[in-house]
């Protein structure tokens, strides 16, 4: 977390959390919803507004993070903002020296290897549950088929019970 969210907790300790506001997608992408998004139904239909400046980005990334029931956050300096997961709290990509690292940049290590009804690969690692982001699933194929990883079957319903995660805090 960020030295400045930290010293905005400890001025403005009391203010309210932020829902519905702010979603992360299956590829990793963070969206804005506004009320009128908010209104025209559930994310991911539709998703709202693309997150497109970087720094934003960056800012959201180094400050997401879980709470004690497994709802993600990002903390705005006072604010917790709470986010609607399309998927899992994490977008994994495989990195080309065999790595793996979530969708805010930061490096993890697969511990169980987990496939849906619907083919979508999840990796659990020390962070939580990711999803495989779509453009490494060849990757993730290799993987498999060398034996560094057996996904075992799960459904999508169960996921957040299993993973001690909230879809939609």
């Amino acid at each position: 977390m960020d030295e400045i969210v930290r010293a905005a907790l400890k001025k403005w300790p009391n203010v309210p959390d932020c829902r519905g506001w702010l979603a992360l997608d299956a590829r990793g992408d963070w969206y804005m919803r506004d009320e009128a998004c908010q209104r025209a139904g559930a994310f991911p239909h539709p998703k709202g507004s693309p997150v497109r400046h970087d720094k934003l980005r960056e800012f959201i990334n180094r400050n997401y993070e879980a709470d004690a029931q497994g709802a993600w956050f990002f903390q705005n300096g006072p604010q917790r903002v709470y986010v609607e997961l399309e998927a899992a709290p994490l977008v994994l990509r495989l990195l080309d020296d065999g790595g793996l690292e979530d969708h805010t940049g930061t490096p993890l290590s697969a511990q169980s290897c987990w496939l849906d009804e619907e083919g979508w690969l999840y990796v659990q690692t020390e962070r939580g549950l990711g999803l495989v982001h779509s453009q490494d699933m060849g990757r993730a194929a290799d993987r498999i088929e060398a034996g560094d990883w057996d996904p075992r079957p799960v459904t999508r319903a169960e996921l957040p019970g299993r993973f001690g995660f909230v879809r939609k805090p």
